[in-house]
C-alpha cells in the first residue's frame, strides 16, 4: 500500500515505514541510542529527501527524549543543572547549525552536505568504537588493571567550576557547554540526538 508524503513529495510503502519504525524502536531500546541516529539515514535509502529526513528525525528525537526524561525522573536520575548547561550550549550550536543548513540550501548543496556529514559522523563513531574495543581486548589479554572511574585529567584544571550533585561531578562548565554546542549543531544538520553522539567514549 503506497502512502504519499506531500512534504517530501514521494510515495513510499506504508508497511515499509511501519517496519522501519519497529526496527528503529527495537535497536534504540537495545543499544540506548536515539532513533534519529537510525531513522534519518534509513529515510535516505527509501527515497525521502535528506532535508525532510533530517527534520523528521529531529521530531522523533524530541519525542523519545521527552519519554526518556520522564522515565528517568521516576528513578531520580536526572541532573537538572547539567541539563541546563547542556541546553545552553545546545541552543548556540543548533543556531549555528541552522545557519549552515540554510546556507547550504541557498547553494543548492544541502542534500550532498547532509549525506557527507552522515558518512563522516558514522565513520568517526565507528572508528572510536573500534579503538575502544581494541583497547579493552588488549587490556584483557595483558591482564592489566581495570581503569579507575575517577581519573583526573586536563578537564579538571579548567576554570568556571560548578558542582553537579546528581552526577557526582565538580568540573568546569566549559566542557558540558562545548558538548552541548556540538550536539546541537549535529542535531540541526543531521537530526540526531545526544545519545547517538556521545554513547561511545
Amino acid at each position: 500500500m503506497q502512502l504519499y508524503l506531500p512534504i517530501a513529495e514521494v510515495s513510499v510503502n506504508a508497511f515499509l515505514l511501519l517496519g522501519l519504525g519497529g526496527i528503529v524502536g527495537f535497536l534504540s531500546g537495545m543499544f540506548g541510542v536515539g532513533g534519529g541516529f537510525l531513522i534519518t539515514p534509513l529515510l535516505f535509502f527509501i527515497g525521502v529527501p535528506p532535508a525532510v529526513a533530517v527534520a523528521t528525525g529531529a521530531n522523533q528525537v524530541v519525542a523519545s527524549s521527552v519519554s526518556g526524561v520522564l522515565a528517568q525522573l521516576r528513578r531520580k536520575a536526572v541532573d537538572f543543572r547539567m541539563g541546563l548547561v547542556l541546553l545552553a550550549g545546545g541552543m548556540v550550536g543548533s543556531t549555528v547549525g541552522i545557519w549552515v543548513f540554510q546556507w547550504m540550501t541557498r547553494l543548492g548543496q544541502v542534500d550532498l552536505f547532509v549525506q557527507l556529514s552522515y558518512v563522516v559522523f558514522l565513520g568517526l563513531i565507528g572508528a572510536m568504537m573500534l579503538q575502544e574495543g581494541l583497547r579493552s581486548w588488549l587490556r584483557a589479554q595483558k591482564g592489566g588493571p581495570v581503569r579507575r572511574a575517577h581519573v583526573h585529567t586536563w578537564v579538571h584544571g579548567l576554570p568556571f567550576k560548578m558542582k553537579f550533585r546528581a552526577s557526582g561531578l565538580y568540573i568546569s562548565v566549559l566542557p558540558p557547554l562545548g558538548v552541548g554546542a556540538l550536539v546541537g549543531f549535529l542535531a540541526a544538520i543531521m537530526g540526531v540526538g545526544a545519545g547517538s553522539s556521545w554513547c561511545p567514549r
